[in-house]
């Protein structure tokens, strides 16, 4: 089918031909012919990317009267960013018709807007906090309104908009035209649905709440503190990479597109505590290309419309499946090929299979990958960087002789190894001592490792043979984990990660083995070492069975020691802080930290600049809350990013 057959006016053929639209989309093809009728209400369901924006847009150019200065049409969005992307397509599907857009959106001066209305508009796109603003203020009168589209509704409501919608909706004529477009069908969408609307013909492209098809979903399953040194490395794997991270909370979304930044990663944060000129200048550098990476919460990201995403990444899963359905829609769009990429912890299977069954779609079991893998890529991308390069004869001429000479003992092939080991090796000792960050589904939490740890220890099982077990003052409260205390005493004694044995991490202190050998040089080098501002102090535990010299199961008794005092093995009592103080939670393996954010409670966060209400608490019918531990993961395995890598982004 062509546009030609959907029944549009020449005007709007001209202006579609010269935008390059050559065929409708499927739900162009359903939605066109029947909203050119006078009187038609409407229920779209269908993901984002898939032509919503025309479906409605055509139609309602078509039907408005030219030079109409009272608003016939009115569109309702729920974010400034898709407000202003309506209003753009509108303009130019109207270009060749007398038909005034105006755009209305919180976050900047309201007097210039009530001027444009003033000055005529046929249609008002608005966001609906500033339109119940201009209405309160008795700036706009929509009593001859004829057309109301909301789209997004699913998202609206999700922010919170449900009473001024209704407000908004009750101050237009009766007789009006409602045409509701949604990727989702929630209960509160059925009953605007059914408040507003008389008999619409109700059109799904797919299932209700199905997913793109054009998207590929991979699931990660990770121990709650890899998320972040997991979400490294599927970026390093995935070198071009233009994509979204979400997450839950607008402190997690700092504190993740702050690290990923230090370490030399291209990506800036997008959330609620931004001002309206940072948020755009997010977006506008975003959409350039300029920034790679961008790590937003639900309601920050929600209305965005950019091409060429290829990875959605989320951080932890949403409250809610429906924002779930948002955030993988943001890639594939347009007919294009993406990627929704899922951490999730040991004990979040049951989210997936919800998923799955309300979007009927399939998640694929991924694996993070590891060290050669993502070597193997890096060096790819490196050496077609350099087979591409364009090479300025005129300019590196007057060089060459030199570098010649420097070259001239070295055969061609020991050259290339050299160049590609100046910016290769980084990446090499990076990744040469990170594990698997592979978990098992089903195998319980970190507070099951810790308490196997404490019955282990219980038993007075003996270290390794050739081992010594040492004793560190620091865990997981202070962002330990097990690839930053491996990376701690390789950093500090020049050892490899084969020297080191098996590691525990418990909430307040943590153990580790290493061979007997290197034994006195841990001893000497480690204690007094700092990790992320905590001074760290370390001795050597006993064998509670007397195994003999060094050798000890981390149960036994240790020797008196700087803190405060014997560790008894048959108590399971954490030790004293360095400083003797009290212990630090209260009880060997009770992890107290675990379940909320530090200010002890989820961040509800304010309204944000177009009136929504950043990391809302979970509805009815949501996944039950997976109380996060109360730090993200802290470093990564094994040190810092090479701070080369991420920065070689380039545009397409």
């Amino acid at each position: 089918m062509t546009f030609e057959e959907l029944g549009l006016k020449s005007e709007v053929l001209k202006s579609l031909q010269e935008l390059g639209f050559e065929a409708p989309t499927p739900i162009q093809e359903k939605a066109i012919p029947y909203l050119l009728g006078e009187n038609s209400d409407f229920v779209g369901l269908a993901q984002t990317g898939t032509g919503k924006t025309a479906a409605f847009g055509l139609p309602l150019i078509n039907n408005i009267e030219n030079h109409a200065k009272a608003p016939q049409g009115l569109v309702i969005c729920p974010t400034r960013e898709l407000c202003l992307q309506i209003a753009k397509d509108l303009e130019g599907f109207s270009k060749h018709l007398k038909v005034a857009v105006v755009a209305v959106y919180g976050g900047t001066d309201i007097r210039r807007q009530m001027t444009d209305i003033k000055k005529g508009a046929s249609i008002i796109v608005a966001t609906p906090g500033r339109l119940m603003d201009l209405i309160n203020r008795r700036a706009i009168s929509l009593a001859e309104v004829e057309y109301v589209v909301l789209d997004e509704a699913d998202e609206m409501l999700n922010m919170g908009f449900k009473e001024d919608i209704d407000a908004i909706l009750e101050t237009t004529p009766d007789t009006k035209n409602v045409w509701l477009f949604s990727a989702t069908m929630p209960a509160e969408v059925a009953r605007i649905a059914k408040t507003y609307m008389t008999d619409p013909l109700e059109v799904s492209i797919g299932h209700k709440n199905q997913s793109n098809e054009n998207i590929d979903h991979i699931y990660y399953v990770v121990k709650e503190k890899d998320r972040y040194a997991a979400v490294k490395r599927l970026i390093d794997f995935n070198p071009e990479i233009y994509g979204l991270i979400f997450c839950r909370t607008r402190q997690e979304t700092a504190t993740v597109a702050e690290k990923l930044g230090k370490e030399g990663y291209s990506a800036e944060p997008l959330h609620g505590d931004l001002s309206q000129v940072q948020r755009d200048r997010v977006m506008d550098r975003f959409r350039k290309k300029d920034i790679q990476i961008l790590v937003a919460t639900d309601v920050a990201a929600r209305g965005l419309d950019i091409d060429n995403i290829t990875h959605v990444i989320n951080y932890n899963l949403p409250d809610d499946i429906e924002n779930y359905t948002h955030r993988s829609g943001r890639t594939a769009r347009a007919g294009r090929k993406g990627e929704s990429l899922v951490l999730i912890n040991t004990r979040e299977s049951g989210k997936i299979r919800a998923i799955e069954k309300q979007m009927r779609t399939t998640f694929t079991l991924g694996t993070v990958p590891n060290a050669e893998e993502i070597c193997e890529i890096q060096l790819m991308k490196l050496i077609n960087k350099v087979t591409t390069a364009e090479v300025r004869e005129k300019d590196i001429e007057k060089f060459m002789p030199t570098i010649m000479a420097e070259f001239e003992n070295m055969s061609k092939e020991e050259a290339i190894k050299h160049f590609v080991s100046t910016e290769f090796n980084r990446f090499i000792e990076y990744y040469e001592r990170a594990g698997d960050l592979n978990a098992s589904a089903g195998k319980g939490d970190d507070r099951g490792m810790e308490d196997r740890t404490r019955r282990r220890d219980r038993k007075g099982d003996e270290t390794e043979s050739g081992k010594t077990r040492f004793f560190v003052s620091i865990g997981r409260r202070d962002g330990l984990n097990p690839g930053g205390l491996l990376r701690l005493v390789c950093d500090a004694t020049g050892l490899k990660s084969a020297n080191v044995g098996r590691i525990d991490i418990m909430t307040s202190y943590s153990f580790f083995e290493a061979d007997n050998d290197f034994a006195d040089n841990i001893l000497s080098k480690v204690n007094g070492a700092d990790y992320e501002g905590h001074s760290v102090s370390i001795e050597v535990t006993k064998s509670k069975s007397g195994g003999g010299g060094n050798r000890g199961g981390g149960g036994g008794r240790r020797d008196g020691g700087s803190f405060g005092g014997k560790f008894q093995g048959n108590r399971d009592r954490a030790p004293r802080n360095s400083d003797g103080g009290n212990r630090r939670d209260g009880g060997f393996g009770r992890d107290r930290d675990g379940g909320r954010d530090r200010d002890g409670g989820r961040d509800r966060g304010t309204r944000s600049e177009s009136g929504s209400r950043e990391d809302r608490p979970r509805r009815e019918g949501s996944f039950n809350r997976d109380r996060a531990p109360r730090r993200d993961g802290g470093s990564s395995a094994g040190g810092s990013r090479p701070r080369s890598f991420g920065k070689s982004f380039n545009k397409k």
